[in-house]
C-alpha cells in the first residue's frame, strides 16, 4: 500500500475541516503524506443520490443531537480550540472549490487551503460570495481578484469535475473521504482505521 492520503476535500464540510487540524499529528507517526483532491460536495452528493446529514436526518432530531455530540467529543478529545459553525452554513462552495485548483496550479494550494479552512470555520466568512472571497484571500497575501477572475477558466471549471466525477468512480459519496492506496474509508471516525492502514502499508 501507498504511504499517501488521499484526502477528498470540499470546504464545505466542517469535518473536512476537523479533520485537516489532526491531520499531521498522524502524518508524523505514520511517516505518511496527504494529497489534497479538490472535488464538489454537491456534485458528489448529487452523482451518489447522498444528501448532507442535516437534510438527510432533518427529521430525526436525536440523530442530529448525536452528530452534533461527537462533533464536540471530537473536537475536545483533539483540543481544536479555533472551530466555530458558521453562521452562513450551508454555504456554495463552487468559488473557493474552483479557487483550489487555481491554487493548485500555481503549487501554493497548501496556503490556500489554510487561508479558506481559517475563514471558513473560525472567522465565519461568507465565502459563497466572490467579493468576499477576494477580500479574504487578500488578507492571506494572495491576489484575491486575479484569483477569482482565474476561476472563470473553462479548464479550472473542468479539472474540478473531472476531480469530481473520479471521487464518485473511486467510491466516493460524502466528505471526508479518504483512500490509502485503494482502501476507501469515510468519516473522520475512520482515522484511526487510515493509521493502520498506513502503518500496515
Amino acid at each position: 500500500m501507498s504511504k499517501t492520503i488521499d484526502f477528498i476535500f470540499d470546504f464545505a464540510s466542517p469535518n473536512a475541516y476537523l479533520v485537516h487540524k489532526v491531520l499531521p499529528a498522524l502524518l508524523a507517526r505514520t511517516s505518511a503524506t496527504v494529497r489534497y483532491i479538490p472535488c464538489l460536495l454537491g456534485g458528489i452528493f448529487k452523482a451518489t443520490n447522498n444528501k448532507a446529514p442535516f437534510v438527510q436526518f432533518g427529521e430525526i432530531p436525536s440523530k442530529l443531537a448525536y452528530e452534533r455530540l461527537e462533533v464536540q467529543r471530537f473536537i475536545a478529545t483533539h483540543a481544536i480550540a479555533k472551530f466555530r459553525m458558521n453562521p452562513h452554513f450551508p454555504i456554495n462552495t463552487i468559488i473557493i472549490m474552483r479557487g483550489a485548483i487555481v491554487a493548485q496550479q500555481d503549487g501554493v494550494l497548501d496556503r490556500y487551503i489554510e487561508a479558506i479552512l481559517t475563514e471558513m470555520w473560525e472567522e465565519g466568512a461568507n465565502l459563497g460570495d466572490a467579493d468576499i472571497v477576494a477580500a479574504a484571500l487578500m488578507k492571506h497575501g494572495f491576489d484575491g481578484p486575479a484569483m477569482i477572475a482565474r476561476t472563470q477558466d473553462q479548464a479550472v471549471k473542468d479539472a474540478l469535475v473531472a476531480n469530481t466525477e473520479a471521487a464518485v468512480a473511486r467510491g466516493a459519496f460524502g466528505i471526508p473521504t479518504f483512500f490509502v492506496g485503494d482502501e476507501m474509508f469515510f468519516g473522520k471516525e475512520r482515522l484511526g482505521q487510515v493509521e493502520a492502514a498506513l502503518l500496515a502499508a
